[in-house]
């Protein structure tokens, strides 16, 4: 049975936020006003009270009931109340949906970006559907602090493991006695003060069909883009490793930058980054660090790929995100920067790879990994290269 401390929900607007996300499942997180509001204080003058209890209460019913999708795959979200009616959306199993009212055996309900219907059973409802939300979300501590230590045990005079940043998302494994147990470098635990993390619990969310199509163009343009890389790899003379591979990579963005006119010697370029970058997919996450063997944080990560390839950016964040050519979401290509925010301010850096995916240094858990560019709300996109 989950016990609810302190938390802060991101929330919309007569529906739960479900930030967390799978492949094919993905959105953005919304913190709004609203039911965010309701929550908060709930939860601040009820620090032990059950989730389940709350989810069936008439006050939060007040606001939209939620439900789970129980099904094999994914149910479909249609336009109207009909199975003639035109699919919008799709909700995969255990993702979570807000109702929002109900016509004969049909549920109209909000889930992420989709608005629209499901029939009643494919959804658990009320109690069922508690009991679901205490076994599938996902518990997230976000660092509130500028530098929070994560200590090996649960006390003050216990050893320091490491040092993560405000803003840094760590997975929650256990909450007791004002300490956090979470995990860190893949397969580590330790302990950090709840007093310096803000809790948030993350749900999956729908699809709508429009998102799952702007993915399959970027999973197009991305094999593309891969066979333009390898196209340029096999022609390639150069070494491919040490100072070799960063000379040849800089020759390469020279070449790519005095000839715009030439889009296969740019989309090579770009690939050619992209696969240097996935080299060091499951390498540790080190704050301030820039070592892409050693341990990078995010924005070490991306200033060190690029370092290597020819091309010099800022070393933090922020600084990489007021660099380069600003380029809208949809003109995104392999090879260019996509930037997040916590609170207003730019704390995170990926490197997008295609196919909707971006690699990047995200945590202390789980050091540098894939994941779908969209698992956070993207709030600016960046191009160093020309």
């Amino acid at each position: 049975m989950i016990k609810i401390g302190k938390i802060a929900t991101y929330c919309m607007i007569g529906t739960i936020a479900f930030a967390s996300k799978t492949a094919v499942s993905e959105a953005a997180e919304l913190p709004v006003a609203g039911i965010d509001l309701l929550l908060n204080n709930f939860y601040q003058e009820n620090e032990n009270k059950d989730i389940k209890e709350y989810l069936s209460s008439d006050l939060f019913k007040e606001y939209g009931e939620i439900s789970f999708a129980q099904v094999t795959d994914y149910v479909n979200i249609r336009k109207k109340p009909s199975e003639e009616s035109k699919i919008i959306g799709k909700l995969y199993n255990n993702s979570a949906a807000t109702i929002i009212s109900q016509k004969g055996d049909w549920y109209k309900v909000k889930s992420g970006s989709v608005t629209g219907y499901i029939k009643s059973e494919f959804l658990a409802t009320e109690e069922e559907a508690a009991e679901i939300a205490n076994s599938v979300g996902t518990r997230i501590a976000t660092v509130n602090t500028t530098t929070l230590k994560v200590r090996k045990e649960a006390n003050t005079d216990a050893p320091v493991i490491t040092l993560v940043p405000i803003g840094e998302e760590l997975k929650v494994k256990k909450e007791a006695d004002g300490w956090v147990k979470v995990s860190i470098n893949n397969a580590g635990t330790g302990y950090v003060s709840a007093d310096y993390v803000d809790f948030s619990t993350e749900y999956k969310e729908a699809v709508s069909i429009k998102e799952e199509q702007e993915k399959l163009r970027a999973k197009e343009e991305a094999r593309k883009a891969s066979e333009q890389a390898q196209t340029y790899n096999t022609s390639d003379n150069g070494s491919s490793s040490g100072n070799s591979e960063k000379s040849g990579n800089a020759s390469q963005a020279e070449k790519a930058s005095s000839d715009n006119s030439s889009t296969s010697n740019i989309s090579s370029f770009r690939g050619r980054i992209v696969s240097y970058a996935l080299k060091f997919e499951g390498n540790p996450y080190v704050w301030g660090g820039t070592s892409l063997t050693g341990g990078a944080d995010c924005s070490g990560f991306t200033q060190s790929v690029f370092d290597d390839n020819g091309i010099s950016i800022p070393r933090d964040s922020r600084s990489q995100a007021s660099g380069g050519r600003t380029i809208s979401m949809s003109d995104i290509r392999p090879g260019d920067l996509i930037f997040y925010a916590r609170g207003g301010s730019i704390n995170h850096v990926a490197l997008y790879i295609g196919n909707g995916r971006v690699i990047s240094a995200s945590n202390p858990e789980y050091g540098i990994r894939i994941s779908n560019y969209d698992y956070r709300q993207p709030v600016k996109a960046v191009s160093y290269i020309n």
